[in-house]
């Protein structure tokens, strides 16, 4: 039997697989990896033999393999990765062994990281997935983030993998969808959105990730109270005191503020890496054109 016994775990240490759809009428979010390419890279690195995710956030995490040699890889932002204190290459497959010790730590960009194995982690499916949801505490292993002292076995992979695809990394202004209340919204607050600058906060989390308004285009914005309704992950909430928060893959399953954007899927990964400090701007894309440039992706 080939088990993973972790030995120091980030705060942000979580299992996530592909996400658990279709259970937002239930209060419950997708779930699944913040920065999708991140995930989805480490499974190509295995041939697409790949179980589901360590999300690794927030610090060093160390594990040894006991009980048997498997392949691993690492993708996500730019991390620091050694098998018994020898660096090894990020984004690269490694071997490793019975009694091998993994490290991770972070490294020059990036927030999260992404280790994967050619087995799987044995969890539990919760509601059709391994994802860990730390919000409903629901999923990965005890419906809880990973701590020192934990163990997962790891299973063999009888069937193909199924993965997320893998699409190239955007660059450039963070892309959007107009959203649902900008009716309610002045015209000249809908401009400045997309010509002012932001910068990604300290406030960051599996739930929501705060900006800052660097421009103050929103401290004066006068609170609007809405009916509460579904939201999605991308979503640009506006708080009652101006703060612009986007709601990631745990969001609440309802909100009654309004919302400005929803931030593309490709995107929304891309934001979820940005470390605290770093300057973003929006840009407006029409549903049509989005979907225009994921088929052609697709191709």
């Amino acid at each position: 039997m080939t088990r993973l016994e972790i030995s120091a775990a980030p705060p942000l240490a979580t299992v996530q697989d592909e996400g658990r759809f279709g259970k937002l009428a239930y209060g419950i979010s997708a779930s699944g990896p913040l920065d999708r390419y991140g995930f989805a890279k480490a499974g190509e690195i295995l041939d697409g033999k790949a179980g589901a995710a360590l999300e690794l956030a927030g610090g060093r995490f160390s594990a040894r393999v006991l009980g048997g040699t498997i392949r691993a890889a690492g993708s996500g932002g730019t991390f620091a990765i050694s098998v018994n204190g020898k660096a090894r290459g990020w984004n690269s497959r490694i071997v490793v062994k019975d009694g091998d010790e993994i490290e991770i730590t972070p490294g020059k960009s990036g927030n999260f990281a992404y280790l994967r194995f050619d087995h799987e982690l044995d969890v539990p499916m919760v509601m059709g997935s391994r994802s860990t949801n730390l919000i409903a505490a629901l999923g990965g292993l005890d419906d809880r983030n990973l701590r020192a002292g934990d163990q997962i076995e790891l299973t063999e992979i009888t069937a193909p993998s199924h993965t997320l695809p893998l699409t190239p990394e955007p660059e450039g202004p963070i892309r959007f969808i107009w959203g649902i209340h900008t009716d309610f919204l002045p015209n000249e607050l809908l401009n400045a959105f997309c010509e002012s600058p932001f910068s990604v906060s300290h406030q960051i989390d599996r739930m929501g990730l705060r900006l800052n308004d660097e421009a103050g285009i929103f401290r004066n914005l006068e609170a609007l109270h809405l009916v509460s309704d579904a939201v999605v992950p991308g979503d640009v909430q506006i708080l009652g005191d101006g703060t612009p928060v986007v709601l990631m893959r745990d969001h609440q399953p309802t909100g009654g503020y309004p919302r400005i954007a929803t931030i593309v899927p490709d995107d929304l990964s891309r934001l979820a890496q940005m470390r605290p400090g770093t300057e973003l701007s929006f840009e407006p894309i029409s549903l049509d054109r989005w979907e225009r440039e994921r088929r052609r992706v697709a191709r």
